[in-house]
């Protein structure tokens, strides 16, 4: 595991994982933590390397009722967000059962993040473009956020490099990415001011103008909503420190886990469709290890 990643208790460990008792849980950590291990429960699997780790569910993220109140530091995440009319006809429809995984959010959703999330912590949506047919749900989001107690931060578009989509009413190449915090935001940008160790609240560094980096080619993703590794990891570097646990209620291709075991980070992804846990885990390059308990 990371070397800056926190020791749990077995207690704690078997706590994430209620339909399994804690002697079964004891047992595989033992037969099969070694260096790396996959499986540890029906639908769960752990991966690990020298930098950080990611664990894989298999099942719904909205639903978050296996976590404590206030004990995750950042939520990141893409939903597969409704919106019949821009989604028509569009990279979106590609894979089978995607289209039936879309919603849209409500006030219950965002309850949920601001219950688990660390005070301080940070919530990070990656939102479509505002069009005329999204952007009365785009100011409900921020309105539903805002009601739980998550406040607004700040914007920034992600340009996808030089590609550009002439559809619509006029050329696009970008989403919107959201910055949200529990309350006042934590301390992690370093004062300058004051100097020493001492940190003001806000990001770890100035949020840029837009952050710019290529999707990957039509030929090559794994997910029609795929997001570049290094877009995680310039966000994971914003919002997180090492050893830090942060969620993705909406994995797709598993990329925030890619970037977070770069990155020292503990990921903890949520993906609803069994075909799309599959190639998650060959995204991240394990091999699967039989469950033996």
């Amino acid at each position: 595991m990371a070397h800056n990643a926190r020791p749990m208790h077995i207690k704690e460990i078997a706590s994430y994982f209620p339909d399994k008792p804690e002697s079964t849980i004891r047992g595989r950590l033992y037969r099969e933590l070694k260096d790396r291990c996959e499986k540890v429960a029906r639908g769960v699997y752990l991966f690990l390397d020298g930098e950080g780790s990611a664990v894989v569910v298999e099942g719904d993220g909205r639903n978050l009722s296996i976590f404590d109140d206030e004990s995750i530091d950042a939520i990141v995440t893409d939903h597969p967000w409704e919106d019949i009319k821009s989604n028509s006809g569009t990279n979106r429809n590609f894979v089978s059962g995607y289209e039936e995984t879309t919603f849209r959010y409500n006030l219950e959703d965002f309850k949920e993040k601001a219950r688990i999330l660390k005070p301080g912590g940070f919530l990070v949506e990656i939102l479509p473009a505002e069009n005329e047919s999204n952007f009365k749900y785009l100011y409900e989001i921020k309105m539903m956020a805002e009601k739980c107690g998550l406040l607004y931060f700040s914007k920034v578009p992600w340009k996808k490099g030089v590609r550009v989509w002439n559809t619509g009413r006029k050329s696009k190449n970008t989403e919107d990415i959201m910055f949200f915090t529990k309350g006042k935001a934590r301390s992690l940008r370093p004062d300058k001011q004051r100097g020493g160790n001492r940190k003001m609240s806000g990001t770890a560094y100035l949020l840029p103008t837009e952050f710019d980096f290529q999707p990957a080619s039509p030929q090559k993703r794994i997910h029609q909503a795929e997001k570049p590794v290094e877009l995680y990891e310039a966000i994971l570097e914003a919002i997180t420190l090492p050893g830090e646990i942060v969620i993705d209620q909406a994995a797709g291709s598993g990329n925030l886990g890619r970037a977070a075991m770069r990155r020292g980070r503990i990921a903890v992804l949520f993906e609803i469709l069994k075909e799309n846990v599959k190639k998650i885990r060959e995204n991240l390059s394990i091999q699967e290890i039989p469950l033996m308990c």
